[in-house]
């Protein structure tokens, strides 16, 4: 592999430097280069370049965004006995502390960044000399990305969509609802989820949802800090509101008090958000399932039946 990567990324020195990580999906390994020191992620899994090219695409709508720091994707390279490497740039992190305050102030930044794109265009289509200043990040109408992403292993339909209550519904829940059904045909699931989706609806009123750039995995073991602020990597992006965020991040030992009053500060919860949490909670749950087996089965089912109270 090493060849590989010295041909690919054109370096005559490629040394590990000893910083290496890695979680459930994929193995990282640091290298120092004749440019710098880049992060190495290795999945020998067919599906690898799929998954990390989704990562990329991630990467590289928040960077453009100028909001949060996030790892800057390098290459995508296939290898030659199955799976696919991704380089990225390496930066060095440590556990998220000092920063969290900034985390949530620089993610409510990241998810209002589309709307704030729309709200400039509109006022430079009324202004003399319209288009001076434009950004290079296009302004999204609807729900969904230009490409697969993959949340864990698992891959996302993103296919855009103008209505977020039927995005979130259909290619959200009902898929991996449908996943389920596939491997184990959980009756019970089933028979919650034709009472739950009726209900959905009624769950957005009273709630602006606009197309947010989001993270899309951001649960407290993809965030972290360098010495300069706040980093968040392993995306799984696309447009969606921007609530759903905050599903994830209030599950797994979550975030601290700093962090939801700097994004709130922000973006204020709306009428029902305590309830949208638990059903954008759902999906994460679904997908643990998915991924990890019958262990999750209990808390999808659990916040179906609160969700039908």
């Amino acid at each position: 592999m090493e060849a590989l990567l010295k041909k690919e990324l054109g370096t005559s020195m490629l040394k590990a430097s000893g910083h290496s990580g890695g979680g459930c999906i994929s193995e990282g390994q640091s290298y120092d280069t004749d440019s710098g020191r880049v992060f190495v992620k290795i999945n020998h899994k067919s599906q690898a370049r799929l998954m990390f090219d989704g990562e990329a695409a991630s990467l590289d709508a928040i960077v453009k965004t100028e909001t949060v720091k996030v790892p800057k994707p390098m290459k995508v390279i296939d290898l030659k006995t199955g799976g696919a490497v991704f380089v990225m740039e390496h930066v060095d992190m440590r556990s998220l502390h000092k920063y969290s305050a900034q985390l949530g102030d620089q993610l409510a930044d990241l998810h209002l960044h589309n709307q704030r794109q729309r709200e400039r265009r509109d006022k430079e289509e009324q202004t003399v000399g319209k288009g001076s200043g434009q950004s290079d990040v296009p302004v999204i109408e609807k729900y969904g990305f230009h490409t697969t992403t993959c949340c864990g292993y698992l891959p996302q339909v993103n296919d855009w969509q103008s209505d977020w209550v039927a995005f979130f519904t259909q290619q959200r829940l009902q898929h991996q609802l449908g996943l389920l059904e596939q491997s184990c045909g959980d009756r019970e699931a089933q028979e919650l989820w034709s009472q739950l989706q009726l209900k959905i609806p009624k769950m957005f009123e009273g709630a602006q949802v606009h197309p947010a750039l989001l993270h899309g995995d951001l649960w407290s073991g993809n965030v972290a800090e360098s010495s300069d602020g706040p980093v968040i990597f392993d995306p799984a992006s696309f447009y969606g509101h921007g609530e759903y965020e905050l599903g994830i991040a209030g599950m797994f030992g979550g975030f601290g008090s700093a962090f939801y009053s700097a994004y709130h500060k922000k973006l204020p919860r709306a009428p029902g958000f305590e309830t949208r949490k638990q059903l954008y909670q759902l999906f994460h749950y679904l997908n643990h399932w998915n991924h990890f087996g019958s262990s999750y089965r209990g808390s999808s089912l659990r916040i179906m039946r609160d969700l039908l109270k």
